[in-house]
C-alpha cells in the first residue's frame, strides 16, 4: 500500500516495455479522469445543486469533428451524487470556459452577462469601424480623450496622496484647534460686550440707589434739626430750615412749592 503513491518505480534490469499487452483504448479515445467541477450546477432529475470545485470521476472523450485552430475540444461526463443521473460538459476554448451540453441547468452568473456585453459591443464597434476611416478615427480620438482624463485624475489622487503624506498627526490637529478657535471668536466678543453691557446696567443702578438713599438721609437729618428748632427759637427757626430743603428739592409740577416727608419718618 505504500508503494501506490510514490512517484518513481523500481524497473528491473531485464524489464522489456515491448512485452507488455497493449490496452484497448475507448471510442474517441474515452479514459477516466479524476477533476472539479468548473462551474454551479442543478441536477434536472433529482434538483440537487452541485457547487463549483466538488471533485467527481468522470469519463473524459474526445468530441468527433469539432476543433478550435487547431485545439480539441472534450466532452466530459459527470453522475449526480443524490440520483446518479448522468450530465455531460465539453470545453469552450474560444470563451475559455464550459459548455453545459445536458442533463443539468447552469446556476446564473452575473459577471457572465457583463462579459457578453463586452464582447458585444467590442464586435459592434468592429463591424461599425469595418470599411469606415472616419468612424474609426473617432473611435480612436475618443479613447485618447479617456486615456487621457484618466491619466489626469491618476495625477491628483497621487499629489493628493502626497500632500496628505506630509501632514503629520500634530498638523492635522493644530489645524482643528485654529478653526475651532476662529469658529469660537464670535461668540466669545459677543458674551464679553454682554457682560460689560450687564456691569454698566449695574453700576448705574447702583450709584442711583445711593443717590436716593443719601437725598432720605439728609431730608430726614433736616426734618429732625427743623423740629428742635421750632421748641427752642419759635417759628422763625422752623421757616428758615423749611425754606432751605425746599430750596434743595427740585420743583415739580402740582407740589405748591411744599415739601412733602416721607412716611415713616
Amino acid at each position: 500500500m505504500g508503494e501506490r503513491k510514490v512517484l518513481n518505480k523500481y524497473f528491473p534490469p531485464d524489464f522489456d516495455p515491448t512485452a507488455l499487452p497493449r490496452g484497448k483504448r475507448g471510442q474517441n479515445n474515452e479514459k477516466k479522469v479524476r477533476m472539479m467541477l468548473p462551474m454551479s450546477v442543478r441536477c434536472n432529475t433529482c434538483g440537487n445543486f452541485m457547487y463549483k470545485g466538488t471533485k467527481f470521476n468522470t469519463r473524459m472523450e474526445d468530441v468527433a469533428g469539432e476543433t478550435y485552430l487547431g485545439l480539441k475540444i472534450f466532452r466530459f461526463y459527470y453522475r449526480c451524487p443524490n440520483c446518479a443521473a448522468e450530465f455531460c460538459m465539453k470545453t469552450d476554448p474560444q470563451s475559455t470556459d464550459y459548455v453545459l451540453e445536458g442533463g443539468a441547468t447552469r446556476n446564473y452568473e452575473p459577471w457572465r452577462d457583463k462579459e457578453v456585453e463586452k464582447k458585444e459591443a467590442a464586435q459592434e464597434r468592429e463591424e461599425e469601424e469595418m470599411g469606415n476611416a472616419m468612424k474609426a478615427l473617432e473611435n480612436r480620438t475618443l479613447d485618447s480623450k479617456r486615456e487621457m482624463d484618466i491619466m489626469a485624475a491618476l495625477d491628483e489622487l497621487q499629489t493628493l496622496n502626497t500632500r496628505h503624506n506630509r501632514v503629520s498627526t500634530e498638523d492635522a490637529l493644530q489645524a482643528l484647534q485654529r478653526e475651532a478657535a476662529k469658529q469660537a471668536a464670535p461668540a466669545s466678543a459677543a458674551a464679553a460686550a454682554q457682560d460689560e453691557d450687564d456691569l454698566s446696567e449695574f453700576y448705574r443702578l447702583k450709584v442711583a440707589a445711593a443717590t436716593r438713599q443719601q437725598e432720605i438721609d439728609e431730608l430726614s437729618t433736616a426734618t429732625s434739626s427743623g423740629d428742635d428748632g421750632g421748641s427752642d427759637g419759635g417759628g422763625a427757626g422752623a421757616g428758615a430750615g423749611m425754606r432751605a430743603q425746599a430750596a434743595k428739592r427740585p420743583r415739580g409740577g402740582g407740589g405748591g412749592g411744599r415739601v412733602r416727608v416721607p412716611q415713616g419718618l
